[in-house]
């Protein structure tokens, strides 16, 4: 009956079919997708780092530094995302039908594979300092460098280091915190750093926190 009409000309005149297909139709549900999309790439990467390391792609120090960054990153993203559909991750996982044990593995841990447990004490300041340098480091890279920005958060970042009883006393990253420390100490909550300062501070941080990871594989 139909056998004179042809493809292009039925969907010619369904003008619906060339339309394009929205998961969201406000900001609200984009940010949702979004948050979904962040946790889901999160996962999917630790998943690979771990294989990448079982299969001795990756040396022990840039893979406890990398597994540190996105354990630190899963819980951040898992949070935009947990609701009475995701209670844990491994709810989220179920719904869109992850392949990722080794990810849960290590989520569940809590910790790199190659650091030891000790109840969870050294494992939570590790991923603690891990943080912080991270949200340090972002600010600045943000542009935001006044006192009152920075400043909290490079006391706690001291303030852990120096309750991890296994980092060593004369620890050069913690020395380095230690005088950003004192600088900010000395300035007005409303001052900012000056643009030399800003990029002498990433240098520094940067610095520190390569020489944190060098001791986590060193011990």
């Amino acid at each position: 009956m139909f056998s004179g009409v042809s493809t292009s000309e039925a969907q010619a005149n369904r003008p619906e079919l060339y339309e394009e297909v929205k998961l969201y139709i406000n900001a609200r549900e984009r940010e949702k997708y979004d948050n979904m999309a962040d946790l889901f790439a999160v996962i999917t990467t630790l998943q690979s780092l771990e294989k990448a390391y079982i299969r001795d792609c990756v040396t022990p120090k840039d893979y406890t530094a990398a597994c540190s960054k996105l354990l630190v990153q899963y819980k951040a993203a898992f949070k935009q995302v947990q609701n009475s559909d995701y209670t844990k991750v491994e709810d989220f996982v179920r719904k869109f039908k992850l392949d990722c044990p080794a990810a849960l593995e290590r989520i569940r841990e809590d910790r790199p594979i190659t650091i030891k447990d000790d109840k969870g004490n050294t494992s939570k300041s590790i991923a603690d300092i891990v943080s912080l340098f991270i949200t340090v480091m972002d600010k600045l890279k943000l542009e935001m460098k006044a006192m009152d920005d920075i400043y909290p958060d490079v006391r706690e970042l001291n303030d852990t280091m120096s309750v991890m009883s296994s980092l060593p006393g004369d620890f050069e990253g913690r020395l380095t915190i230690n005088k950003w420390l004192q600088t900010l100490s000395a300035m007005k909550a409303s001052d900012e750093l000056e643009e030399d300062q800003v990029r002498q501070m990433l240098f520094d941080l940067e610095s520190a926190y390569n020489a944190f990871t060098r001791f986590l594989h060193s011990n």
